[in-house]
């Protein structure tokens, strides 16, 4: 089995302030192919190892953005919040809707501090009365001990279902499905399709349930196929059958930041303030108080942040994380966080993700950065990038 370290903008750039260190583990899928005739190559990513790449870069692209890409999600961890109290804590935990979340539904939330910082991101998701966590890896149990400090005379228990008592991946555990055609692919395995993001439905398959989840995406449908981890594998050579495309990490993560979806630990960290992420769709304002609540609502009320996270296309060499920008007369603008080249079938292109400071952003003024001994620029994006054709 060959382990190594995904590159530049990916979690091995992790922010040292955000401390998410772990050692990392194979997951279910990772395993498989790491014993196959062509073993893949793991490498580290969000807390755990997983296929670095499974096929040609360009194609793997293609398959994010125009096809069916078939993906490793082991990385992600299912927790039950349970008892009498788990609507109320939890509403107070968190920055988004908890209540008023619709059955079969999930929201994205960040977990604050009470100074606002941020301390980590999670979904929740709604089924029936039951309410459950998900959470990455990197994160798991990091914001497992800081949510429990909190529970004091709360009826509330948060009980990991994807771990065993040896931290082992034995539960529930998803298989990543991404691209434009992935509805033909769930159609063909008898799987719902579902119109809206962030909704779950579930199904019988090979004599299991499943679990199908649609993420958040910008550029393509996402979605999460939850079962029991020994499952995995016949769940793998399943959606490959059915015409989805193997993809790894690396062109997992570079259609991350093409699509300006930020990741904790890398574009978000312990620093920075809900606002300053420019991520509204992580907060609701009619939920009742939560933890750093005063001050979201001081920033909504009172005034404005002076930097946001911004999505950017480069043209130029690839930078770094942390390479700085700046504008035309040399001041100082902000700090990618983020970057990667995307192969498309029209030639490479280059995005990131980066903090951005207010007065950088007033008339769009130019910004420029440094990498590989050469200069290229950047242009803040105030669209999703559209990637061409097939």
């Amino acid at each position: 089995m060959t382990e190594t370290a995904i590159p530049q903008a990916t979690p091995a750039n992790h922010s040292t302030d955000a401390n998410l260190s772990t050692v990392p583990r194979a997951t279910p899928l990772a395993r498989l192919l790491a014993q196959g005739a062509e073993p893949a190559e793991l490498a580290a990513y969000r807390g755990v190892l997983t296929p670095r790449m499974l096929d040609a870069p360009s194609r793997e692209t293609a398959a994010l953005a125009f096809g069916a890409a078939a993906h490793d999600l082991g990385w992600l961890r299912r927790v039950a919040v349970r008892g009498e109290d788990r609507f109320r804590w939890l509403s107070g935990m968190v920055t988004n809707t908890v209540n008023d979340l619709p059955v079969n539904s999930g929201a994205w939330n960040l977990v604050l501090n009470a100074q606002g910082r941020i301390q980590g991101d999670l979904h929740v998701w709604r089924e029936g009365d039951a309410l459950n966590l998900t959470i990455a890896a990197d994160q798991h149990d990091r914001l497992l001990a800081h949510l429990d400090r909190f529970i004091i005379m709360d009826n509330v228990e948060l009980t990991p279902v994807s771990l065993d008592a040896d931290g082992e991946l034995t539960g529930e555990t998803p298989l990543g499905l991404a691209g434009p055609l992935a509805s033909g692919v769930l159609t063909r395995l008898g799987l719902p399709v579902l119109p809206e993001p962030l909704t779950s439905a579930r199904a019988a398959w090979n004599g299991h349930e499943v679990q199908v989840v649609r993420g958040y995406g910008v550029l393509v449908p996402h979605y999460e196929l939850w079962l029991p981890a020994a499952q995995i594998p016949a769940l793998w050579e399943a959606v490959i059958e059915a015409g989805a495309i193997p993809v790894g990490a690396d062109a997992l993560e570079a259609f991350r930041i093409a699509e300006g979806i930020p990741a904790y630990g890398i574009d978000i960290a312990e620093k920075d303030l809900a606002q300053e992420t420019s991520q509204m769709r992580a907060l609701s304002f009619n939920k009742g108080c939560y933890l750093g609540q005063e001050i979201v609502e001081r920033i909504r009320s009172r005034g404005s942040v002076h930097r946001h996270l911004r999505p950017l296309e480069l043209f130029g060499p690839l930078p770094a994380a942390g390479a700085e920008l700046t504008l035309d007369d040399g001041t100082a603008a902000g700090q990618i966080t983020s970057a990667a080249e995307l192969p498309l079938l029209n030639g490479v292109r280059c995005f990131a993700l980066g903090m951005i400071r207010g007065e950088a952003e007033l008339h769009s003024r130019p910004l420029s950065y440094s990498a590989e001994m050469a200069t290229g620029k950047a242009n803040i994006l105030v669209a999703p990038p559209g990637l061409g054709a097939s």
